[in-house]
């Protein structure tokens, strides 16, 4: 046993591995870095290319499909059908529709050619509705005539006001003639009626809701007074309605004219402008 002292600032003696160390241990490395894998970008790439390839080929493929679907033979419309048509010609539906045949059926825009249809006067509205292969139907709500205006000639109007034609033969509308437009508000019915021609339709629409035999009895709604509209009877009386309460004053006309019929003196105007009165004048109409 030594008796040497051990001193903490003395070197200690060297220390013996006394372990014996595994093979497999004996051959690491402590701290060895390790090897970084192979970027995997050149196959990515790869995939890439791939999928644009395949995106390329497909957009040509629809292209080619597209470009066949317009030109084939197949889809050229060789039909144009017309439907619902009665006042207006075939003919003129046609011509306003312009689909030439032979025109690739995808090629035909059915908003266009409907509103190129409904431009004709007597055409309310209109469908187009293309049908594989080769076909074309037109649909049409014609206007309906619904009273006269006269100007220097009669023109049938619907019940919108909007022009539909001149009356080529001698006629007696179901509701009353409208007089005293202007030529120039005749003419804006082509289009969009003006406030007289306006006014004469709600006029025209108040006499149907009241019922009873007074739309029978009157001939003829005038538009050229500044005081309001002015009816004529088909006995020839004039009467005077002002330009509001029209529902009330044609309530009350309705029984002046069935007491008026009764008396041996014809009456030649009924004036109702006046609230609660009823002035009458004597003598044929003037």
């Amino acid at each position: 046993m030594s008796s040497r002292l051990l001193s903490p600032r003395a070197p200690g003696p060297a220390l013996v591995d006394l372990g014996e160390r595994p093979t497999l241990l004996d051959r690491q490395r402590v701290g060895r870095p390790r090897r970084a894998r192979p970027a995997r970008a050149p196959r990515d790439r790869r995939r890439v290319a791939a999928a644009v390839a395949a995106a390329a080929a497909g957009l040509a493929l629809a292209g080619g499909g597209v470009h066949w679907l317009l030109t084939s033979p197949r889809f050229a419309v060789t039909e144009v059908a017309v439907q619902g048509v009665s006042r207006v010609s075939v003919e003129r539906v046609l011509a306003a529709a312009g689909i030439a045949r032979g025109t690739s059926l995808w090629r035909v825009d059915p908003t266009a050619v409907a509103e190129r249809v409904q431009g004709l006067p007597e055409v309310r509205r209109a469908e187009v509705v293309r049908e594989l292969p080769n076909r074309v139907t037109i649909l049409v709500e014609e206007r309906r005539p619904f009273t006269l205006v006269a100007g220097t000639r009669l023109h049938w109007v619907d019940e919108e006001g909007r022009l539909l034609g001149e009356a080529t033969r001698a006629v007696a509308p179901a509701v009353p003639v409208i007089s005293g437009l202007s030529e120039d508000e005749v003419a804006a019915l082509r289009t969009t009626p003006g406030p007289r021609a306006r006014a004469a339709l709600a006029l025209i629409r108040s006499l149907l809701r009241s019922g009873g035999s007074l739309l029978g009895e009157i001939s003829e709604i005038d538009m050229s007074r500044r005081e309001g509209p002015v009816l004529y009877t088909v006995d020839g009386i004039e009467v005077r309605l002002g330009a509001e309460d029209w529902e009330d004053r044609l309530a009350r006309l309705q029984g002046v004219l069935a007491q008026v019929a009764s008396q041996e003196e014809g009456i030649r105007t009924i004036d109702l402008r006046f609230r609660d009165q009823v002035v009458l004048q004597r003598g044929g109409r003037g």
